[in-house]
């Protein structure tokens, strides 16, 4: 199950396949177009000038591909970021040698460098999405687990059967973030009974502890799992966060603005402080998305998650 792309991918993508097919092209038509914008001399061989600007053309297409899932489409995404990062150790060693003008150096800029950046976080949020898959647990161990009870009796699946159930992991009560990610539920409880999603609050304290504690937040009556041992959070492949995911410029911004300005203040952590949240929508028995938290700041809507196309599985 794949995670969802940034909404800055697609629009990137785009953008390096808009300017590529344009330049690349316009090599192509005129060839000695770029030589003489920097006042070079043109070249004695036109056609391999062209047939580079082919090659650029070419690669236009395969980030306009890339861009309909930046995620899944990675191998086009590497093939491009390895040109942009190769483009100008190519072109320093041709313009040192002699070869090229150094005034060629502005069309290395907008040509590799300026792309090389964007480039690299797409292949880093692949390679996320590839980790998150790995720690997925296999399917007849997520099928157990979908046995785990609620507070009423009532397992997951027959919970699922019923009607869509929205899954929410949180982190320790003292978090920050699972405080705001409670307010926010609470607010959005009326949206998400209306569309007829159940929650369910997967915490790792004991059941009264999470009774009283969601009460605050108007969320008294939900249906909770206790899982101190942390079994559904790795059957459902959320892991431990690393001082990036937990203590990031993002985590201290936001929680200065969660904590300090919108009053949810924090605490200390009776559990697992470096446990990471997600939340997932079940409908019989199946996941049909899934969002884990890159960083402890994540914010989701959660009747957006919930009730866009409710019946479509995340491909």
């Amino acid at each position: 199950m794949e995670a969802k792309p940034n909404s800055w991918m697609r629009p990137v993508l785009c953008a390096a396949a808009l300017y590529d097919l344009l330049w690349g092209l316009w090599v192509v038509v005129f060839p000695e177009a770029a030589f003489r914008l920097v006042g070079a001399e043109p070249p004695a061989w036109p056609e391999a000038w062209q047939n580079f600007g082919i090659a650029v053309a070419i690669g236009g297409v395969g980030y306009g591909i890339a861009a309909t899932n930046p995620v899944r489409h990675w191998p086009l995404v590497l093939i491009g970021f390895l040109g942009k990062v190769f483009g100008p150790l190519v072109f320093w060693r041709a313009a040192s040698t002699g070869h090229l003008p150094w005034s060629f150096s502005w069309m290395v800029v907008v040509n590799d460098a300026v792309w090389i950046v964007p480039f690299a976080l797409i292949l880093r949020a692949a390679y996320e999405n590839h980790l998150g898959q790995i720690r997925q647990a296999p399917p007849e161990v997520l099928s157990f687990a979908l046995r785990t009870r609620v507070h009423e009796g009532v397992s997951l699946h027959q919970l699922s059967g019923v009607s869509p159930v929205l899954m929410v992991f949180l982190r320790h009560a003292g978090c920050t973030f699972c405080r705001e990610a409670l307010a926010d539920l609470g607010k959005q409880r009326v949206d998400l009974e209306e569309a007829g999603v159940q929650i369910v609050l997967v915490h790792m304290g004991e059941p009264q502890f999470g009774r009283e504690f969601f009460a605050k937040y108007g969320l008294d009556g939900v249906a909770q799992i206790s899982d101190p041992h942390r079994t559904l959070y790795r059957a459902f492949g959320l892991r431990r966060g690393d001082l990036r995911m937990l203590l990031g410029p993002k985590v201290w911004w936001r929680g200065l603005h969660a904590g300090l300005l919108d009053g949810h203040g924090a605490g200390y952590p009776s559990t697992d402080p470096f446990q990471m949240p997600g939340i997932f929508l079940l409908f019989h028995g199946q996941i049909l998305r899934c969002y884990r938290h890159q960083s402890a700041a994540d914010r989701p809507n959660y009747v957006r998650f919930a009730t866009n196309d409710l019946h479509e599985p995340v491909t």
